[in-house]
């Protein structure tokens, strides 16, 4: 079923979730571990993120170098194939610009699409590992409603390679990154939005939004973006903070903000331990206003370690 019918459907807020895929080389049994304590609260879908190559040069014994692309973690489409035959829930894989071209796109897709695979998350992703800024692959995209637009022309059976005929039409549903503290590189939070509302013009069914911990921030967001006729469904996405050191990592990666009263509630713990049930209870007092003021669903972030998560499940769902 598509991400969108199960928001239309579903008669209460509902969860969603987020999982990293394993390392190259890893188990695939310790995804499907990580996922299994969720299955009680029946989330009707879950994301699985992607990730770009890397790039490595090692020095040859003669003193050349050569460079390396390597791939840390397996392709998405067998993650989800994986995970959908072992779970009964939708998988959303997300589909990134950074590291290929709209070929290769359309073969991933073509590839999803042939195993029945309804929805995908399309984003741009993050810049190479030692680079400031994104910069697109030949024949690729620099922004997220390209590919936005090259999944929309699929779903109409209009194929890149126009070696195909009689083209049958994809089916996918498309899920779209929005910001309720903007983006780090758009300079203001109106260019922001503008952009976003490009990815939803060119085909987006839904919006799930960057964690943040100050519901405030989602609100004034939702309100901005109805202002400028953005109608799709807004999901927030939350995490529960869990380590000192988020007070300064998670801000540093995601470019948020963690709000002052939390902050002192943090520096006010004796022991990470305090931390770490601090956090569980702030992502549940959020939870329980954002279900209150209405929200369709909430999207956790789980980044592989989900006990905390499964409390704050258990506390509001």
């Amino acid at each position: 079923m598509k991400v969108i019918d199960i928001i239309n459907r579903k008669g209460k807020p509902f969860p969603s979730l987020e999982f990293v895929p394993p390392l190259k080389g890893s188990d695939i049994n310790r995804l499907y571990s990580s996922i299994e304590p969720f299955m009680e609260f029946k989330p009707p879908f879950i994301n699985i993120t992607c990730h770009r190559e890397e790039i490595e040069y090692r020095e040859n014994s003669d003193g050349s170098i050569s460079r390396y692309v390597l791939t840390k973690r397996p392709g998405t489409v067998a993650i989800a194939a994986a995970v959908m035959k072992r779970f009964p829930i939708e998988v959303v894989p997300h589909i990134i610009c950074g590291g290929t071209n709209r070929f290769a796109i359309e073969n991933e897709l073509i590839d999803l699409n042939f195993l029945d695979i309804q929805n995908v998350m399309a984003l741009r992703g993050d810049a190479p590992a030692g680079s400031k800024r994104f910069k697109a692959e030949p024949d690729g995209y620099s922004y997220s409603n390209e590919l936005v637009a090259q999944i929309k022309a699929m779903n109409e059976g209009r194929y890149i390679d126009e070696s195909i005929k009689d083209a049958v039409p994809t089916n996918f549903c498309i899920g779209v990154a929005g910001y309720p503290e903007k983006h780090f590189e758009a300079p203001n939070i109106e260019v922001d939005i503008a952009n976003l509302k490009r990815k939803v013009d060119s085909g987006a069914d839904y919006i799930i939004t960057q964690m943040f911990f100050d519901n405030a921030k989602y609100f004034e967001f939702l309100d901005k973006c109805r202002e400028k006729g953005i109608t799709v469904p807004i999901i927030p996405g939350l995490k529960p903070l869990s380590l000192v050191s988020h007070l300064t990592k998670l801000p540093e990666t995601f470019s948020i903000d963690i709000p002052q009263d939390l902050v002192r509630l943090v520096n006010d713990c004796k022991d990470e331990g305090q931390v770490y049930q601090l956090g569980i209870e702030w992502c549940v007092a959020q939870s329980k206003e954002l279900i209150a003021k209405g929200v369709p669903a909430i999207h956790y972030y789980t980044m592989g370690r989900g006990n905390n998560v499964t409390e704050v499940l258990k506390r509001v769902f």
